[in-house]
């Protein structure tokens, strides 16, 4: 759009909360953001001041903007998120964390309630956590099991009793599914077990110290061992205390540093007064200065993470919004704290430090980064005259063995960095034999057909597609976009032997130097799906041996095949299974577990 048009679309802005979205010449979507009042805050970008770098950079690529108004501030928040996921804009702050917490679970809902540990919080239980450096959540598990008695295992309860497992006999578990305890009886100790979960150690340290002595003076030192062993990790736990800090309150701490080109964050967890753990986070873009930054990496964060009562963090966040923002998505009350002084303000401190540390020692990784990505990028469109910056690149690769369960992998790299919740998978369903070229044209043809009809949704539109292989599978691949009147999509093919591009601008390839990083983001790529495709060939290789396999065991109909295989999926996972393992699945007791790893020994191993 020409400077004179957007002048005048920019006095058609509204004086509403809402989101707005700027574009670059190719239409693409390079940054989304909100606004209080939209009309004031887009045209702050084309003011004439001067502008911290990377901001610069974004207003110079800026051709469009489009807006959505929203009824409260609160709401184009919200919509902002779900946007930035979506585009995962350029210039957008992307928190790339894929890492989430484990947390202790008590079925509370159930008769008999069981603990487990999961990394998803409902609204079915009781949790506890997270448990972060230095304490596993199974070691919790075991303590409430050696301490309380309480079961781990998934096991119905039913009104015919079963046969009491290993657990019963080693006396961590009461035996509910063998009516061998009372009811009453097991839920005082689950009542004693979620003391102990919130932090009242006291207790269950004595048990464990008494226990721990008698088997010491029976001699049976290695289950004396274990005993001890948990006792030094309640120690490790009390340690964790922060003594300043209400035992009462779950909160976080989060502080953010910037260099003006990068940014850490730096975030600490303190549960019922107990120091959890931290994590460092790099922001590869630092265009957002300020609250900007600071809340756009609380929005993300805490899209992925649990929201606790209080987040305490720097003062130039946007406390009101926030903590509106926050209570209406966790249904409770979140305070956001703004520290000056004491306790909470001396954590804020640390987490600042330790943001300032991180940021200082990885500067050069987080460069390196960018180089082996975004600049990459920019690198292989020069080189390869691409018709537009390759954002998001697609490739393809093909595996089977003699024909037999021949699937595609589709992997996607957005600016350079595989995106692994684009990538997809496909069973080939129209081609006989193991003919490569057949099944990536099938997988092709499904693919681009999505183009243009509600399923882009999905799978949007590349910017480059990399073909494994020479000119041949160049030129048959430009066939399938011909066939399919597919344009304004780049296609070029990675040559194994000699790691050669071939585009369609030319008959003769392009050789890029071996250490240039345009040239290893294509191998990357290339390798990635070909990684991708094996891993779901075994894994379908696999589940079609268990079945068959399972078939072969007396005494194992097709309802029990139907429950291991939903239970372990893969062969070598029932291998590696033990007889309680298997036992706890439904329909399979002791005997048959016992009979089917016979089986399996007799048949399968060595």
């Amino acid at each position: 759009m020409h400077m004179s048009a957007l002048q005048e679309k920019l006095k058609l802005l509204p004086d509403s909360p809402g989101v707005y979205i700027m574009l670059d010449k190719d239409g693409v979507v390079i940054y989304v953001g909100k606004a209080r009042v939209l009309k004031n805050r887009v045209r702050q970008y084309f003011h004439n001041d001067e502008k911290p770098e990377k901001v610069a950079a974004m207003v110079a690529n800026i051709a469009d903007f489009n807006y959505i108004v929203c009824s409260s501030e609160s709401d184009a928040l919200s919509l902002e998120n779900t946007l930035i996921k979506k585009h995962k804009p350029k210039y957008n702050i992307l928190l790339k964390d894929d890492k989430t917490y484990p947390y202790v679970k008590v079925h509370t809902k159930e008769a008999f309630p069981h603990v487990s540990v999961t990394r998803r919080i409902a609204k079915d239980g009781k949790y506890f956590g997270p448990f972060m450096a230095g304490v596993r959540c199974k070691d919790i598990l075991e303590i409430v099991s050696m301490v309380y008695n309480v079961r781990t295992c998934q096991v119905a309860i039913t009104d015919k009793p079963k046969r009491p497992c290993l657990e019963y006999h080693l006396h961590r578990c009461g035996a509910p599914c063998a009516h061998l305890c009372e009811k009453e009886e097991y839920v005082r100790q689950v009542a004693k077990a979620l003391r102990f979960l919130d932090g009242e150690y006291e207790e269950a340290e004595e048990i464990l110290r008494q226990k721990m002595l008698l088997f010491a003076e029976k001699e049976e030192f290695e289950i004396a061992m274990s005993y001890k062993e948990k006792l030094g990790m309640l120690s490790r736990l009390k340690l964790k205390r922060v003594t300043a800090i209400n035992r009462c309150i779950n909160a976080d701490i989060v502080a953010l540093r910037s260099d003006g080109l990068y940014a850490a964050v730096s975030v600490l967890i303190t549960r019922k007064g107990m120091m959890q753990g931290g994590t460092n986070f790099a922001l590869e873009d630092a265009s957002l200065e300020g609250k900007d930054a600071l809340t756009a990496f609380l929005i993300q964060y805490y899209s992925r993470h649990e929201i606790p009562e209080q987040i305490i963090t720097e003062d130039y966040c946007e406390k009101e919004l926030l903590e509106e923002y926050f209570s209406s998505r966790a249904g409770k009350k979140v305070d956001i704290v703004l520290p000056r002084y004491g306790a909470k303000s001396e954590l804020l401190k640390m987490a600042g430090r330790n943001a300032e540390e991180y940021l200082a020692k990885n500067i050069e990784k987080i460069r390196h980064k960018d180089d082996m990505t975004k600049s990459a990028c920019e690198r292989l469109k020069t080189l390869l005259g691409l018709s537009r910056y390759p954002r998001r690149m697609e490739c393809y690769d093909i595996s089977n063995i003699s024909g037999v369960d021949k699937v595609a992998s589709m992997v996607v790299f957005i600016d350079g960095e595989a995106d692994r919740m684009s990538y997809r998978r496909f069973r080939i369903r129209t081609v006989e034999g193991a003919d490569d070229f057949a099944s990536l044209r099938e997988t092709l043809l499904r693919r681009l057909s999505k183009l243009g009809t509600a399923e882009e949704e999905k799978f949007p539109r590349p910017d480059l597609i990399v073909i494994d292989g020479g000119k041949g599978q160049l030129s048959a691949v430009q066939g399938i976009f011909e066939e399919l009147g597919v344009t304004g999509i780049d296609l070029v093919s990675l040559a194994k032997r000699e790691e050669e591009v071939f585009t369609l601008r030319s008959s003769e390839s392009v050789k890029i130097p071996h250490r240039d990083y345009a040239l290893k983001m294509l191998q990357r790529l290339r390798d990635e799906a070909h990684r991708f495709a094996i891993s779901y060939f075994r894994n379908l290789h696999s589940k079609r041996n268990l079945a068959s396999v399972l078939r072969e065991i007396e005494g194992v109909g097709p309802k029990k095949q139907k429950a291991l295989m939903e239970k372990f999926s893969t062969l070598d996972r029932i291998l590696s299974a033990s007889v309680q393992e298997l036992a706890a699945t439904d329909g399979i007791g002791e005997e048959l577990a016992a009979r089917i790893l016979k089986y399996l020994e007799e048949n399968l191993r060595g």
